[in-house]
């Protein structure tokens, strides 16, 4: 074994520990953080070209699905849902699986398969590509967890059912105000209810691609339908807006600001909201507005309740 990949070994075994141990202490921002950054190193190690590698394309193989049973526990932790997870103790099963790799030749403990690579930047990755912007636009910072490929087609959801007693939500996602509009390639809005600690409170809503641009203005005149009613909103969640645009040049959608509406701010009616720079901060702790310029998001809102 080279130096370079017993060094490999060795980071990739410190960062799935601390992934591990975070989960295990509860605290699931940051075991969420660590899974995506390590998952996605094991992808690009899994999906490489190069020929100097010594792994072979069955411990390859190996690896990308590791990397799929991480992303597989980040969902877990994510989801509202309890059943079918893929749960701690099944993870820690593949610890010296990642450890022993060059030696390791029984069959895979998990019905899984490698995953493609995709651009999905981990926290802190984007920092690196994005260092030109200027800082009004947001300048340097980590991109959200979720970053997609480009013409994302929207995966908006229906109505919740009425219940006796329970409101539920639209918002109306008008437009958003930014100085340089016009020169966004397929911009859409990622939409997300989080609750104090960053955690999914709801399933995440694309909006279509923008209808149109005009002047400083992205229109998108798109309803989303919170998944949630909002009674049973756990108090301090807050309603998430991440505006997400392509970047042909480097081939991958970034988050260049985002929105945000807490539970106070929920009436019916036009409602306009400062933006802020990236990265997006569920914990909503360090807070920096994008721009001193009248510019906002722009959403209606209509309570429905039986």
């Amino acid at each position: 074994m080279s130096e370079v990949t017993r060094s490999l070994l060795q980071r990739w075994g410190a960062s799935f520990r601390r992934g591990a141990d975070f989960d295990s202490w509860g605290q699931l921002v940051e075991a969420i953080d660590e899974y995506q950054i390590l998952a996605r190193h094991l992808q690009k190690e899994a999906q490489a070209q190069h020929n100097n590698s010594e792994f072979t394309e069955e411990q390859k193989k190996t690896i990308g699905k590791i990397a799929t049973c991480l992303e597989l526990r980040s969902a877990a932790l994510q989801s509202t849902q309890s059943q079918e997870e893929f749960k701690l103790e099944d993870l820690k099963k593949l610890e010296p699986i990642l450890k022993n790799i060059l030696t390791y030749n029984k069959e895979f403990p998990f019905d899984v398969q490698p995953v493609p690579l995709r651009r999905i930047l981990a926290p802190g990755e984007e920092e690196n590509l994005e260092f030109e912007e200027d800082e009004e636009e947001g300048g340097a910072g980590a991109g959200s967890p979720d970053s997609f490929p480009a013409r994302v087609p929207g995966t908006l959801l229906p109505r919740l059912p009425s219940e006796p007693g329970l409101t539920s939500l639209t918002i109306r996602i008008e437009k958003i105000g930014l100085k340089d509009a016009g020169q966004c390639i397929d911009p859409y809005i990622t939409v997300s209810v989080k609750d104090l600690n960053g955690i999914d409170l709801t399933p995440v809503q694309d909006t279509p691609v923008a209808s149109r641009k005009e002047d400083t203005y992205v229109h998108f005149n798109v309803d989303i339908e919170l998944q949630k009613h909002v009674e049973k909103l756990t108090k301090g969640a807050a309603i998430f807006f991440e505006f997400k645009h392509y970047k042909p040049k480097k081939r991958f959608t970034s988050t260049k600001c985002f929105a945000f509406m807490e539970m106070d701010e929920i009436k019916a009616g036009p409602i306009v909201i400062e933006l802020y720079k990236k990265p997006t901060d569920f914990k909503r702790k360090k807070l920096q507005l994008l721009t001193k310029k009248p510019l906002y998001l722009h959403l209606h809102q209509t309570l429905h309740k039986e």
